[in-house]
């Protein structure tokens, strides 16, 4: 397993995610009508809930891959370990859209994109290597970017700098 340099993180919020995934639903929308939605699980769940309820969509389905094993405490990014199918749905995805929050080096849409070649790809997020395997996304990340999903982090009281509290990041 290697690990993935990354110079900068950035945090998306909750009303961030909310937005983006509507703002690609508007665009989903124009390229309609679909069957249905298969989320590429985890990462696309909470997105693929989203454009259902703005595209009324009710048929709902899972391709369930893991990709990233979590690092030891104390390591805020995560390795790349081996790309594993746990769970996939029957047909070549013809008609479907295909949903997940982000494509990073492409690893994972590849073998996703393999089991469902006629489904259109979409994601919220997308880094210049796994750009090209889909077919649309919202923003596009520098590569070395490490992406936090509001699912990922807690948010936390800050005690004031005044009252001791200190920045953990900065410019």
């Amino acid at each position: 397993m290697a690990r993935i340099p990354y110079e900068d993180e950035i945090i998306i919020s909750w009303v961030e995610l909310h937005r983006d995934s509507r703002y690609l639903a508007e665009i989903l929308h124009q390229n309609g009508p679909w069957k249905g939605i298969i989320a590429v699980t985890r990462g696309g769940l909470v997105p693929a809930a989203l454009v259902a309820r703005e595209l009324d969509i009710r048929l709902v389905d899972t391709v369930c891959v893991t990709s990233y094993d979590a690092v030891k405490a104390g390591v805020t990014a995560n390795v790349q370990g081996e790309v594993k199918v746990l769970k996939s749905v029957p047909g070549d995805g013809a008609g479907f859209l295909l949903i997940d929050d982000l494509v990073d080096t492409g690893r994972t849409a590849r073998i996703v994109r393999e089991l469902l070649p006629k489904a259109y790809f979409a994601t919220l997020y997308a880094k210049p290597a796994g750009r090209p395997i889909i077919d649309v996304c919202i923003k596009e990340f520098k590569q070395e970017k490490w992406i936090h999903f509001p699912w990922d982090i807690e948010y936390r009281f800050a005690t004031p700098i005044k009252e001791g509290g200190r920045v953990t990041s900065g410019p």
